[in-house]
């Protein structure tokens, strides 16, 4: 018992770190934004008397998320004027920082209803500059520490996350109601400014070029010599192409090899797919069963957000203590089970409401305990894989081309997954909710298998 309670202390105390404290409030930097200019502002545009049409368009912003990968050879090749003296990462994360800055406050004072249009653009600037900004510090982080912190930077990212997400969402819609939606986006804009105060208190991390690195550089050089017949310009964007964008995949390849690189990438399409299919889903879902607003809020929205937190601190534990392959098939697998337990509790509950449906006036809420259950096991799920996949990206990118490689990596999830998550109301309609949760349970089990192959891989590595 007390050598337990050593390595539970030993554990956090990895969170004392200062790169882990400072990724704490990187991660709420980097959170904060993301409902400002989708959820939050969606109920500023409808209380402002915007069409449900014209909001949808907005929603369109959130593309930059999924899409940063186009200019993140930019934010990892470019060294920015004067800023540049900070380093390479924390310049483009401060210049970022500022463009979000412009973007809050510039909402703040622009009247919805009369000038749609602008708040349409400063929403785009936001996103655009928030994206960029996760591109920055996504590099900052795996080339900061040792894949054996990484863990713990990917828990203390998570939670920094999560109360922005709380903060920017509950906080803003709070502070509207008491003030107003001017007062409750300049006190967002005020909340953010930890970004910045705390970029100038980090250091820039040292991160070493390998020698198959270099030799992959000489490539660009050699092409260089070989087109010093070619116009100037073209030759200096050509050598900038080669070297920001095709060097970073033929890197991953190289390193890794084509039958280990392959598996590796479908894992990354594949690992969110359950998850991510299945939550666009939840809300509606507990609505259907007919839970109340104030319980949704209440046990989903705090309870399950807490829970969330939980479980991303226990997976910084994990990833250290069993390493990311297990951890990845623990978060993976729980997420299936709270899928089914999602199935299950929806069969249960439709004979409840079939009973009460006949007399709407005395219609009761179904117990709270279901909900609670579906909740408890999802949240810590989410905790648990989030983390470790986090973790996971990290490990597999070079840091010569962390910005590149990690952002190329959050594409070939992000995409995949939400375009699958886009028909969960089609299926709905025509098979119901139980076939429903069953079926993104059953989304879950290639990831599986993959993780089972990662893992059996690293115990081949380990043995060798």
């Amino acid at each position: 018992m007390s050598e337990l309670l050593q390595r539970w202390r030993a554990a956090l105390g990895d969170y004392a770190r200062a790169d882990v404290r400072a990724m704490l409030l990187l991660g709420f930097a980097a959170g904060l934004p993301f409902p400002l200019v989708l959820t939050t502002l969606s109920a500023r545009l409808r209380q402002g008397g915007i069409d449900r049409t014209t909001i949808g368009y907005f929603s369109l912003v959130g593309l930059a998320y999924s899409l940063k990968f186009l200019w993140s050879p930019i934010v990892d090749r470019l060294a920015l004027p004067l800023l540049g003296r900070l380093g390479r990462r924390r310049s483009w994360m401060l210049l970022a920082q500022f463009g979000i800055l412009f973007g809050i406050v510039a909402m703040a004072l622009t009247d919805p209803t009369a000038h749609a249009e602008s708040i349409a653009l400063f929403a785009v600037i936001t996103a655009f500059a928030s994206a960029t900004q996760d591109i920055a510090l996504d590099a900052y982080r795996i080339d900061s520490a040792e894949p054996q912190w990484q863990g713990a930077l990917a828990a203390a990212y998570q939670v920094g996350y999560q109360c922005a997400l709380i903060t920017g969402g509950a906080g803003a819609l709070y502070a509207a109601s008491k003030s107003g939606w001017t007062t409750a986006y300049l006190i967002m804009a005020l909340c953010f400014a930890i970004g910045p105060l705390t970029i100038l208190f980090m250091r820039e991390p040292q991160a070493p070029v390998s020698r198959a690195t270099k030799a992959q550089e000489a490539r660009v050089v050699a092409f260089l010599e070989r087109s010093a017949h070619w116009p100037a310009a073209l030759r200096s964007v050509a050598a900038w192409l080669l070297g920001a964008i095709v060097s970073p995949i033929v890197d991953f390849f190289t390193r890794n090899g084509w039958r280990v690189a392959v598996p590796l990438l479908a894992l990354i399409v594949t690992y969110r797919l359950n998850y991510t299919t299945m939550g666009v889903a939840a809300i509606p879902f507990y609505v259907d069963l007919g839970y109340t607003l104030d319980s949704i809020a209440l046990i989903s929205k705090g309870y399950g957000v807490a829970l969330t937190l939980g479980g991303a601190i226990l997976a910084g534990y994990l990833v250290k203590r069993i390493g990311i392959p297990a951890t990845l098939l623990l978060g993976v697998v729980l997420l299936s089970c709270a899928n089914l337990l999602y199935a299950y509790s929806a069969d249960q509950l439709a004979s409840f409401l079939a009973q009460h449906a006949a007399d709407p006036k005395h219609v009761l809420e179904p117990d709270r305990i279901w909900l609670t259950a579906m909740v408890s096991l999802d949240n810590i799920a989410n905790g648990i894989a989030g983390t470790a996949f986090i973790a996971f990206m990290s490990s597999l990118t070079n840091v010569a081309y962390t910005a590149t490689q990690y952002a190329l990596f959050g594409t070939l999830w992000s995409l995949p997954a939400k375009s699958l998550a886009s028909q969960w109301g089609a299926i709905v309609d025509h098979f119901g909710y139980p076939a429903f949760f069953v079926y993104t349970a059953v989304t879950g089990v290639p990831a599986i298998l993959l993780v089972l192959w990662l893992l059996r891989r690293s115990g081949r590595v380990n043995t060798a």
